[in-house]
């Protein structure tokens, strides 16, 4: 039968390979160190999870909660704005509540596209982006993840040749898969082409906490005026290591808040109200927990630059976030990053995303998680240099003929 049209507008699960030969290896007996997905392992602030201990039961939380976000939390998210970017915001009107930044993303995307609408979306990028847009029948137009003049370059190329002109574009800094990380400056030339182009932007800022050099990337609402064409999404995923926890937020221009908040009630009744008063918690406690986390993250990319390159394996150092974007060691350039990824699954048990899984512009990288500790990260590095020093020519049981020389 004929696929579903959505389903259609979505191509193969690209990790579908990797994820088998891990499957594979596992089963076999190996010890698998997963650098794959950027799912944290640090645990959840103790005061964060006493408060969902605390509210559990009570009277009336194990009801239907509010789909917008309960008042307090959407308080709390808005306060963190102030103090973490002096930016003032509205929680009643602008600041929703979202089941983790990619439901707010796809959620989003469903509110302000019709079909055929076009979408600038940078290329590498975390595939939500894309693909959001594309299920609500969009059209994706690809533009340069990097921050640079280039991308405005790029930018003003899509919009002389889109037809229909675009109706947004999509910045993510610190950057998933990348880790590029945009300045203010950078922020207040992107929004302001959005204001001569009339086109809005969504801005992920889920790293926001996460960088390694002193300076806290800024938010693009730090920008005068900006808040009249952006909305930026944010996440506890990382920040306070909730991944599983499910909770995000949507701020800034209160006429695509409106429509995502309205999107959002006819689909859901929002998060487990326990769930949004430990958020709260989180957000208005005691912050010391987010320069602890940013500590690990970042003696873990101290480690994981030096043991790899100590392994022949040179891997540039990310300013931010929690991933490091890596290109394939060079005998193994012509193999591809898909392949790349499996053979070191099934040859060295040390798992790693794909480039080419983040857009066709990814390929000749892969995404390496730092969400192993420090002596897991040490045997990866071990392990890894066995794998390199074999060399492609020995692992022709597995890479196909055609990309051999």
């Amino acid at each position: 039968m004929e696929e579903f049209y959505r389903i259609r507008r979505l191509p193969p699960y690209v990790f579908e390979q990797v994820n088998r030969a891990k499957a594979a290896a596992r089963n076999a007996g190996a010890d698998i160190i997963d650098l794959g997905m950027g799912n944290p392992d640090l645990p959840t602030p103790p005061h964060v999870i006493e408060k969902l201990k605390e509210t559990l039961g009570k009277p009336r939380t194990d009801r239907y909660s509010a789909s917008k976000g309960i008042v307090g939390l959407r308080r709390a998210q808005a306060a963190y704005y102030e103090r973490r970017f002096g930016v003032k915001l509205n929680p009643e009107t602008q600041v929703v509540a979202t089941l983790g930044s990619k439901e707010g993303f796809a959620n989003v995307a469903q509110a302000i596209t019709s079909p055929g609408d076009v979408v600038l979306v940078p290329n590498p990028s975390y595939p939500i982006h894309a693909f959001g847009f594309l299920m609500a029948g969009g059209v994706v137009r690809s533009v340069p993840a990097e921050p640079t003049p280039e991308l405005f370059s790029a930018l003003e190329k899509a919009i002389i040749h889109s037809i229909p002109k675009p109706i947004a574009m999509i910045a993510c800094y610190p950057s998933n898969p990348t880790a590029y990380v945009a300045s203010l400056d950078f922020y207040k030339d992107l929004v302001a082409f959005a204001k001569k182009h009339e086109i809005f932007i969504l801005s992920d800022l889920a790293y926001a906490e996460l960088y390694f050099d002193g300076v806290p990337p800024p938010s693009v609402l730090q920008v005068p005026g900006a808040i009249d064409v952006t909305v930026e999404f944010t996440s506890m995923s990382k920040t306070f290591s909730m991944a599983g926890w499910r909770m995000g937020f949507a701020v800034g221009n209160e006429r695509i808040i409106a429509a995502l908040t309205r999107v959002k009630s006819y689909l859901d009744y929002g998060a487990f109200t326990p769930v949004q008063v430990a958020a709260t918690a989180a957000l208005n406690g005691p912050q010391d927990c987010i320069k602890e986390m940013r500590d690990t993250y970042r003696k873990r990319r101290d480690v994981l630059v030096e043991t790899f390159g100590r392994a022949g394996w040179d891997i540039p150092p990310p300013a931010a976030s929690m991933f490091a974007w890596a290109p394939l060691p060079e005998k193994f350039r012509e193999v591809g990053s898909m392949q790349f990824a499996t053979l070191m699954v099934e040859k060295s048990g040390v798992v790693v995303s794909p480039g080419v899984a983040f857009g066709e512009h990814g390929e000749g990288y892969v995404r390496i998680a730092m969400v192993e500790n420090e002596q897991r990260i040490r045997q990866a590095a071990r392990n890894i240099r066995r794998f390199l020093e074999t060399g492609v020519e020995s692992l022709h049981n597995v890479v196909p003929l055609a990309n051999r020389r």
